[in-house]
């Protein structure tokens, strides 16, 4: 992969791809977090303002200098970033990007009950992340990947909790949490921009639901688990929603490459199943930030759809960005596509939140699936001698 930073959207990451014996097969052309709101739930606070983090305060513009052994630790390769500062005038913000490697625990294990052996190895995973401080609440941005090629983005959001007086009595919309103080309810939206090259620019998304089936001839019992595939094929289909009933996923294919049994290769998205904007339709809002309308969005490739909330978010009145991306329903069957994904959590603050809030995680994965012909992870060695009995 190629490491880029900006001031709007801070860490970017290109040409993500995966080393096989024959070629480099790739998988993510450009990857980012080029949009979040901010809403408030509280009719009496603020609610005549949404604060877009990176349209209107550029998240990358505000990014920490890092330090090892308080935001890092290990063996780390430090980056600098380089931002326009108020004047225009370039500055460098020195070791705002940490690259280092970590243990992640078990990667895969079995012992076999009948002769005794055993076999272990361990889970790594290469972290890339910055950290940047928008007025009160700070953020955290890490990408991981792992050894068996399962991609992950995670947002850690700290901070302190913006605050007004509380009103009193049985107040729905806030916490009180100091005496007179109140936190009011918000969400933290994201939208992360996947320009997709799942094994070659001509990619397709399949939406997958899980479900039992009801006894029947072919169901005597009544056990069966199955999947349910819908295709995307233009932009106005693919406005779609999470459901963690369903267990709801969204699988990116290739439309010209096959694994070992002729199926196509493909990453699978897997979504928080979390509320996406609570504001009603008709709120300011949502006009001002419809990417945070859906869970998932694919528009075709265009190189000037760059922004979910559009290009120019301060004091714009509504209607930009993918909204107005899809209004156009171009094919996105077996072309180049970009995949945007919206998440974040709903907060209602605790009285554990204040005065400073410890990290609150949200995020995504992204996994083969049937990218590799069986676990590419078999040639990871053992951590040690004793941990791999015959």
């Amino acid at each position: 992969m190629r490491i880029g930073f900006d001031a709007r959207e801070g860490l970017t990451l290109h040409q993500i791809s995966l080393h096989s014996a024959e070629r480099e097969r790739p998988v993510i052309y450009r990857a980012s977090i080029p949009e979040m709101v901010v809403p408030y739930g509280d009719p009496r606070f603020r609610y005549w303002q949404a604060y877009f983090d990176t349209g209107e305060y550029l998240c990358g513009k505000w990014a920490n200098s890092l330090e090892l052994g308080c935001d890092c630790l290990g063996e780390i390769a430090y980056l600098d970033a380089t931002v326009t500062d108020d004047t225009g005038q370039p500055r460098t913000i020195p070791n705002a990007i940490c690259v280092h490697e970590e243990d992640f625990g078990i990667l895969w294990k079995h012992t076999d009950i009948f002769n005794g052996s055993a076999q272990s190895r361990r889970q790594r995973r290469l972290v890339v992340s910055y950290f940047t401080t928008v007025g009160n609440y700070d953020y955290g941005f890490y990408w991981y990947f792992y050894l068996d090629g399962t991609i992950e983005c995670e947002v850690k959001a700290t901070g302190v909790v913006f605050t007004s007086a509380y009103p009193g009595g049985d107040h729905p919309y806030s916490t009180e949490v100091a005496p007179g103080l109140a936190a009011p309810v918000h969400q933290h939206l994201f939208s992360a921009r996947l320009d997709m090259t799942v094994d070659g620019l001509a990619n397709a998304v399949e939406e997958v639901d899980v479900s039992g089936r009801p006894i029947g001839p072919d169901n005597p019992y009544g056990n069966a688990i199955v999947q349910e595939v819908t295709r995307l094929t233009r932009e106005s289909q693919a406005g779609r929603r999470a459901d963690g009933a369903r267990g709801r996923t969204w699988r990116i294919i290739s439309t010209e490459r096959e694994n070992r049994f002729g199926r196509p290769t493909g990453y699978t998205l897997y979504p928080e199943s979390a509320p996406v904007l609570l504001a009603d339709p008709a709120a300011p809002v949502t006009a001002r930030a419809g990417f945070a309308t859906n869970h998932l969005w694919v528009t075709r490739y265009d190189p000037a759809q760059r922004y979910s909330a559009g290009d120019f978010v301060n004091q714009h009145p509504g209607g930009a960005g993918l909204p107005a991306f899809v209004a156009g329903d171009r094919d996105i069957d077996g072309t180049d596509i970009v995949v945007w994904h919206t998440f974040g959590p709903t907060h209602m603050p605790r009285l554990e939140d204040w005065p400073v809030m410890p990290v609150a995680r949200c995020g995504f994965t992204l996994k083969p699936t049937g990218f590799f012909d069986r676990n590419p992870t078999l040639d990871v060695p053992p951590p040690s001698p004793h941990c791999q009995a015959d």
